[in-house]
């Protein structure tokens, strides 16, 4: 029993949820807006493929047409990037969504010549290596401290159920309708997501002063880069990922008319794993999952080299993309790594050597297809992907994980 002059303890935290996150003013608008352009993005993505693959019977182009705006993230990685800190987030991310709506109805019109798909889209690689830094760097700025995990596996776990309606979607639409008129609706999607962040956001000023330039770009990668612990991080969410990422590539020419199919079992997959990693895993476990996860992330690929019918690819496709929760453990780390003031060109620099992996994955997917088969050219990508991953596992092993404190930099995650 507590004596009347002992004081009461204080309550203690109560752990955020995802219905808490939801209650954040800033958030509910942030979290439509992003779902809006990931629907608007995987049925303009199927709608292009496939009218790229109809016009030109080419896995290659077929796969850059839907990956190719990735490649010029490498582009906008290294000149770009600076500005993910230095713009106000709410101007940026109205913009770029204007953006992409205005060139997904360009790409929609019928006399257009198939070769203007790939400067247009790439193009649209170019904003994006910006604004992935802009928007995760303001996903961290709005919600309460620590939180920034519970809120990407949040946006993630709804993602993914974008992506499978998506698909499916813009399966339907492709097959009854066309795939042009698919490609409007995709614009119409971007279109209200900018309506979305441009009247649900508040102002916010750049988190960082000075201006953006190639230099500044240059040094902060640099930067980021010299920490070992924060380089193997980056790795690891680059390149596993990436290869995979390439392997859904051939989704269209593996399977052309059950492509949608295979990308709504691999969304299904990245759903389940981004549920049980962000919300089910202890705190305490979660962290040692990184490794084993992205081997997931590969291995049922492997058996692409048996040519699976669609529906045993498909059950594949969902069981290894669960391994795509690897990607959320990675994140919190690289968090843990940065300092605040970085927090936007360290996520951009991930968001856009991501994209930048798969793009170029598709790409050499593609090539590789065109010299061998699609059922062939997944199964390499896949089993590289392995390879990477327990490289890069050895490597951080042998490093010891030896903190960034070390160079005098915070380690926490904070906002």
């Amino acid at each position: 029993m507590t004596s009347p002059d002992t004081p009461d303890a204080a309550p203690a935290p109560v752990a955020p949820t995802y219905t808490s996150l939801l209650r954040i003013p800033e958030f509910t608008p942030f979290f439509l807006s992003s779902s809006l352009q990931v629907a608007a993005s995987t049925v303009g993505g199927l709608a292009l493929g496939t009218l790229v693959y109809e016009a030109t019977n080419s896995p290659l182009l077929s796969a850059l047409s839907m990956f190719g705006p990735s490649l010029a993230q490498v582009l906008g990685a290294t000149t770009l990037l600076s500005a993910a800190d230095r713009v106000p987030p709410r101007g940026a991310l109205t913009a770029a969504a204007g953006a992409f709506a205005a060139v997904m109805a360009v790409l929609a019109l019928p006399s257009l010549p198939t070769w203007t798909v790939f400067p247009l889209v790439l193009a649209l690689g170019l904003v994006s290596s910006v604004t992935g830094g802009v928007r995760w760097g303001l996903l961290d700025e709005i919600l309460p401290k620590g939180s920034y995990l519970l809120g990407r596996s949040l946006l993630n776990i709804v993602n993914g159920l974008m992506q499978i309606t998506g698909y499916a979607a813009g399966g339907v639409l492709v097959a009854f309708l066309s795939p042009r008129t698919t490609l409007l609706v995709s614009a119409a999607l971007y279109a209200v997501a900018a309506l979305v962040t441009r009247f649900g956001l508040g102002a916010r000023p750049p988190r960082s002063s000075g201006r953006p330039s190639v230099g500044e770009t240059w040094r902060t990668n640099a930067r980021l880069l010299s920490s070992a612990p924060r380089r193997l991080t980056y790795l690891g969410l680059w390149i596993p990922n990436g290869l995979v990422v390439g392997c859904e590539a051939l989704f269209v020419p593996y399977a052309p008319g059950h492509a949608g199919l295979l990308f709504a079992a691999a969304a299904l997959g990245m759903l389940v794993g981004d549920v049980s990693t962000g919300r089910l895993v202890p705190a305490r476990v979660r962290g040692r999952l990184a490794t084993p996860l992205l081997l997931l992330l590969a291995t049922p690929y492997l058996f692409f080299v048996l040519r699976p019918p669609v529906l045993v690819a498909a059950g594949c496709a969902a069981l290894a993309s669960i391994g795509f929760g690897a990607s959320l453990v990675q994140q919190q780390r690289l968090l843990s790594l940065t300092p605040d003031r970085l927090t936007g060109h360290a996520l951009g620099l991930h968001s856009a050597g991501t994209l930048a992996l798969q793009g170029l994955s598709a790409a050499l997917a593609g090539g590789l297809a065109d010299l061998t088969s699609p059922a062939t050219a997944i199964t390499v990508l896949a089993g590289t992907s392995v390879a990477v991953t327990l490289i890069l596992w050895t490597a951080d092993r042998r490093h010891g994980r030896r903190p960034v404190a070390e160079t005098g930099e915070r380690v926490g995650v904070s906002r």
